[in-house]
């Protein structure tokens, strides 16, 4: 179990360390085209680091309410709903961080979420027909899973990076706006290394989104790996959360809050059926193959 914990921690990392590489490449690769030298292209992606921090900001702030808000999700306190107070309260000291505020969202699929920005601001969101179907030891395997999102930092996590691809498709996206109204007569530089770099940064705009995107979701699939494992330690019983996911896989039920914008906070893709193709549905999706969680979650046992 802990050997899985820092295996997944590790590749985080590493994916991490790519998207912020990538980022800034593609910043100094506009930077070139744009201004035409090197000290033209790293104020630039000087400039664009800055914004690119703004903007982030600003989702940091903001991310959990919106989420919160597109869901209908209603905040329950202690009289409303004891057992589930009570559960999550409970994983929470054990786990050490503050208890988070708790939503239900009146809807019969079967979901639930964690975001804000630490665990300071923090809330969990369950739906009504995941808190009916579940018995006690499954409920508690699911709310240690979001609990983990949270004291693992990934709300934060996936809220930078969501910016982060937003900002490189806007930076993208301007890139080729900008060369539609470039004469030659105001061209940065000419001749075939000219071309060459104006060919790169093209290419570049019209692939970063996808790519950024890629790496948005490889590192959102090993956060649920992540939450996963955290989450069978806090309770010290992997079963509960397999048989919850078990019973999430099972249930055809649509959610009608979800969305792509939102798809990859839930435990589970509440738009996997909208998947086609097996190569296709791994490089995309926003959680591991359901099976392979399930799986990983009984080997723990053995």
């Amino acid at each position: 179990m802990y050997t899985q914990i820092d295996q997944n921690k590790r590749n985080t990392r590493i994916l991490m360390y790519l998207f912020i590489f990538f980022f800034m490449m593609l910043g100094y690769v506009f930077g070139l085209v744009w201004m035409g030298n090197d000290q033209g292209a790293i104020g630039l992606m000087g400039i664009l680091g800055i914004a690119a921090m703004i903007y982030a900001g600003i989702s940091y702030f903001a991310a959990g309410k919106i989420a919160l808000g597109i869901t209908g999700a209603k905040e329950i306190k202690r009289t409303d709903n004891p057992l589930l107070y009570r559960t999550v309260e409970n994983l929470a000291i054990a786990g050490g961080v503050p208890t988070p505020k708790i939503y239900l969202i009146e809807d019969s699929a079967l979901n639930a979420f964690a975001t804000g920005r630490d665990p300071n601001h923090a809330y969990v969101a369950i739906t009504k027909g995941l808190l009916e179907k579940l018995e006690k030891p499954e409920l508690e395997g699911v709310m240690a899973h979001e609990l983990s999102h949270i004291k693992n930092y990934d709300i934060r996590l996936q809220s930078l990076t969501v910016a982060l691809i937003g900002i490189i498709a806007l930076i993208s996206d301007i890139f080729l706006r900008s060369l539609r109204h470039r004469g030659r007569s105001r061209s940065r530089g000419s001749g075939k290394g000219a071309a060459i770099l104006l060919l790169i940064g093209i290419i570049l705009a019209i692939l970063s989104p996808i790519i950024a995107k890629l790496m948005h979701l490889a590192v959102s699939r090993q956060r649920e790996y992540l939450a996963d494992a955290s989450g069978a330690l806090l309770t010290r019983y992997p079963e509960g959360l397999a048989r919850a996911l078990e019973k999430i896989k099972a249930d055809k039920e649509p959610l009608e809050a979800a969305n792509k914008a939102t798809a990859h906070m839930y435990i589970e893709n509440p738009l996997r059926n909208e998947e086609r193709g097996k190569w296709m549905n791994s490089l995309f999706a926003t959680h591991p193959d359901i099976n392979d969680r399930i799986a990983r979650l009984r080997g723990m046992t053995q």
